[in-house]
């Protein structure tokens, strides 16, 4: 692991437990000598891990369209702020640079970011670990959503196990750390898996 990649909310979310969880992911990413890549905002959750990387001497690299930088008010004072010319790009460009990736709490954005890069994996475009840093239960109800999309028969068991999930920070990259893709089944050519 060299990078890891954080979807997190524009805004702050209404529990403090929310920043909190930003620092300490931050700090612990440093720890390990990891560099943080996001969406290059200065606001919300994406500000707060930044900021705290930053704070402790780590890389941070944000990624963000010519058209937001108004909206979502860059980030200034990152290590590398690449501006690209829309959301497609952001995230390929966000997905290439990083080894891993983790959601914090977010809303639409983090969500569309987070299902892209699961789709990328169920496909075979990429086998990096992805995981949820689950902060006061905030991903309980999209856990249980996956489980009973699961149980329908819209998402496989083996494409379930894309998904690491765990309440700290240390106990979550440690899981990206050690993570072992599932032995590679392609979803269109496999038909135990659909």
């Amino acid at each position: 692991m060299h990078r890891i990649c954080v979807y997190a909310g524009s805004n702050k979310g209404v529990r403090p437990e929310y920043q909190e969880a930003a620092q300490a992911l931050g700090k612990a990413l440093v720890t390990r000598g990891w560099g943080l890549v996001y969406g290059g905002g200065r606001v919300g959750l994406m500000g707060v891990i930044a900021d705290t990387v930053l704070a402790e001497g780590g890389e941070v690299i944000g990624v963000m369209p010519q058209a937001l930088f108004p909206q979502e008010v860059a980030h200034t004072g990152v290590t590398t702020l690449y501006e690209v010319a829309n959301m497609h790009e952001r995230k390929a460009t966000m997905a290439d640079l990083s080894n891993g990736f983790v959601a914090l709490p977010g809303g639409f954005g983090t969500y569309d970011e987070l299902f892209e890069i699961i789709t990328w994996a169920q496909i075979g475009i990429h086998q990096k670990p992805i995981g949820l840093l689950n902060v006061s239960g905030y991903f309980n109800p999209l856990l249980a959503l996956i489980a009973h999309t699961t149980q329908e028969g819209f998402i496989s068991p083996h494409h379930a196990q894309l998904i690491q999930s765990q309440a700290s920070p240390d106990d979550l990259l440690n899981d990206l750390a050690s993570y072992v893709p599932p032995p590679e089944k392609a979803k269109w050519t496999d038909p135990s898996i659909r």
